[in-house]
């Protein structure tokens, strides 16, 4: 479709952004989510024209807008947030010193405001698709075959997260997962008779050691207990315990060592028992994937960084595809997930710039 091109306002852009932070829209909130999914439409429709579809899912509503034509380069995002409801009125949006602040401005709200601004700049915009999905924070589970589906049609991926320290791009991504370990064992009173039942507690402790062996820092590979459960009241062998895992890899021999290693997790007590859920669900983004698209970056905004992080995003999914795939073109700013969470004001209208020039790149086959 043609669409008539605007200057960039970094005004417009700040209204935009406030409008999407003033929603709140925390991940698995459907009903929230719900309503986020319709500003966000509306600021897309407003700045490019067209209709944007809202896509039902269990995760809560999608969101999917194509300038038409053959497609030639996708815009992925989301709207979902790590904050609840009620951070708003704890945190309220804030323009000051500089720098935006409010519960998702930086992951990354602040990012697809940039997108479709910077999109609004160009002349043309067939070819170009925008997909923000409702559940990336956890896991893209409801999002995943559409994101991936986009992406192969489309051919080239540009993901508007946050940038790195610095206003880095980022250029890979490590694959991550999440494991939880259940451990049963059997009740006892623990003055009388503790030898009678089988402490779950000692059981996972056990566990704990073996998991956290697994891990290959030489190689990129955290393997990193961070939640724990065990017991009911202090004088019970307690019966039931579980530990939840963060693993990221670099790679996908070590995503598969991993998760043979959690799978040969066996009890070490006599009476205890163990379930094991989970897998490194997002694969590694190799810096092959966005090697060509970091070279584009680099003439269009020279000296532009580029760094490998840890974090996963609905890019790791799109580059195991083997879609060219470049991320962190989002806010400059810090902070993700945090209550300091901040975006950078002045730099928001020169990154905006930097996606626009890249899409038109994608969208001419350059």
């Amino acid at each position: 479709m043609t669409h008539r091109a605007v200057e960039l306002s970094t005004g417009a852009m700040i209204a935009d952004l406030r409008a999407l932070v003033e929603v709140e829209s925390p991940s698995r909130d459907v009903a929230a989510l719900a309503r986020s999914a319709e500003v966000v439409a509306g600021v897309i429709e407003s700045r490019l024209g067209g209709r944007a579809e809202l896509v039902g899912s269990d995760g809560g509503p999608h969101v999917r807008w194509s300038g038409g034509g053959e497609p030639r380069v996708l815009v992925l995002g989301h709207h979902d947030t790590v904050f609840p409801l009620g951070t708003l009125e704890r945190r309220p949006f804030t323009v000051e010193d500089g720098r935006a602040t409010g519960p998702g401005v930086f992951d990354m709200l602040g990012g697809l405001v940039q997108a479709v601004h910077g999109l609004a700049t160009l002349d043309d915009l067939t070819g170009v698709e925008i997909l923000v999905s409702a559940d990336e924070e956890v896991g893209s589970y409801h999002s995943r075959e559409l994101i991936e589906e986009r992406a192969l049609a489309c051919g080239a991926v540009l993901v508007p997260e946050g940038a790195a320290d610095g206003g880095a791009l980022k250029t890979g991504r490590k694959g991550a997962g999440a494991f939880r370990v259940t451990v049963t064992g059997r009740a006892a009173h623990a003055g009388l008779e503790p030898e009678a039942g089988v402490n779950a507690l000692v059981e996972a402790a056990h566990q704990v050691r073996r998991i956290a062996a697994l891990a290959r820092p030489e190689l990129g590979t955290t393997v990193t207990p961070t939640v724990a459960a065990a017991g009911t009241v202090e004088n019970v062998v307690p019966a039931h315990a579980s530990v939840t895992v963060d693993v990221r890899v670099e790679s996908a021999a070590e995503k598969e060592r991993v998760e043979a290693g959690f799978a040969a997790l066996t009890p070490e007590l006599d009476g205890a028992g163990l379930t094991v859920e989970g897998s490194v669900r997002r694969p590694p983004m190799p810096a092959s994937a966005s090697a060509q698209l970091f070279a584009l970056a680099r003439r269009l905004l020279p000296g532009v960084g580029g760094t490998e992080v840890g974090g996963g995003s609905d890019g790791n999914f799109t580059a195991a595809l083997g879609v060219p795939t470049l991320d962190g073109l989002g806010a400059v700013g810090g902070g993700a997930h945090a209550d300091h969470e901040y975006l950078l004001v002045d730099a928001m209208a020169e990154r905006a710039r930097l996606l626009a020039g890249l899409a038109e790149a994608c969208r001419n086959g350059r």
